[in-house]
């Protein structure tokens, strides 16, 4: 348990942290109509 708590989940956390950082930034970078809601289901 102690090598869980310190190797893997401040891995977990930082790896989740870092793909929402990327995937926040990236959003900057696409096409706007891509940035638009999704359109509501028939």
């Amino acid at each position: 348990m102690a090598f869980f708590r310190q190797y893997v989940a401040p891995l977990l956390i930082f790896g989740i942290f870092l793909f929402t950082l990327i995937l926040v930034s990236s959003r900057a970078f696409l096409p706007a109509d891509l940035m638009a809601p999704m359109p509501p289901a028939p």
